[in-house]
């Protein structure tokens, strides 16, 4: 009976012990006060800022800054780069994921590798890299000016700097996606006498769209608002290519700060709303995102 007893006395505090992931009240403030200060400090207040100094001479200074004509043209090379960046990335992404996702290969490892590349190689190295084979002096330059062709320096250049830094983020949200769905259903639409292109239509597509979609937003949202690379392969040519960031930093250079700062608004809002929109995947669609194996960049 005593045995019995001290079996069940130990069972109860087995079952009333605190598990390992529990923590006191005092440790969950101090978590979640740390978080909010950190927040505050590192984007609330700069995001303040901004606004602030924006809207400091009122809404129809903003209203001049945009009128500006290299303002409205930074504002269309951004929107042209993103429009050529995003559809290439896309497409890549696709092929790239579906390939390494549902293939076996020689090479699939540095495959993986290779995409994570600019994720680790600094803007401005891609940039510089790109000038070594493009520019005047580069490995193409030569016989590129001989055919009247402007790569750096050029609305060309910026393509490609763009694409580079933006390329591995469509990808890496399908390749995990698409792992964790495996092949069967694709092999049984075969089987059936699909062809190819119908399986990834009906099939595979519908599969990944959220995920696909998450990906796009991301890569549109880091494709507005490159810095880096574009800096340097651009020549920062005032009306001809100047990304908006580019003309942020030359009118905050001029101590232009209210065009500086309203430009500034106009990319934040752009990344607001690539977080709302990205926020509202992630809770419209938590399950079928599941399967990205928790990735975030």
């Amino acid at each position: 009976m005593s045995d019995a007893l001290a079996f069940h006395w130990r069972a109860g505090r087995r079952i009333r012990s605190p598990s390992a992931t529990e923590d006191s009240s005092a440790a969950r403030i101090a978590l979640i006060a740390t978080s909010i200060i950190f927040l505050a400090l590192f984007l609330f207040a700069p995001l303040a800022v901004v606004f602030s100094e924006a809207m400091s001479k009122g809404i129809s200074t903003i209203a001049t800054s945009f009128a500006d004509p290299d303002a409205q043209a930074a504002i269309r090379l951004t929107v042209l780069i993103a429009a050529i960046a995003v559809p290439a990335n896309l497409l890549f992404g696709l092929a790239a994921s579906w390939a390494i996702a549902k293939f076996s290969f020689p090479g699939k490892s540095l495959l993986v590798t290779l995409i994570d590349l600019p994720f680790s190689v600094s803007p401005v190295v891609s940039g510089l890299v790109y000038i070594l084979v493009f520019g005047a002096q580069g490995v193409f330059g030569p016989w590129l000016a001989a055919h009247g062709v402007q790569v750096v320096f050029a609305v060309p250049g910026i393509v490609l700097a763009t694409i580079f830094v933006t390329f591995p983020f469509i990808a890496r949200e399908l390749i995990p996606l698409m792992q964790e769905q495996g092949t069967v259903e694709e092999e049984a639409a075969l089987t059936l006498g699909a062809s190819g292109l119908r399986t990834f239509v009906t099939v595979t597509l519908p599969n990944i769209k959220w995920g696909l979609l998450y990906g796009v937003l991301l890569c549109n949202a880091r494709a507005m608002g490159e810095f880096g690379a574009v800096s340097v392969v651009s020549g920062h040519i005032r009306g001809l290519t100047n990304t908006i960031p580019l003309q942020v930093e030359i009118l905050y250079n001029e101590y232009n700060n209210v065009a500086a700062f309203a430009l500034a608004v106009l990319l934040a809002g752009l990344a607001l709303v690539t977080l709302g929109a990205k926020t509202f995947l992630e809770w419209r669609h938590a399950d079928e995102l599941a399967g990205r194996g928790g990735r975030r960049h």
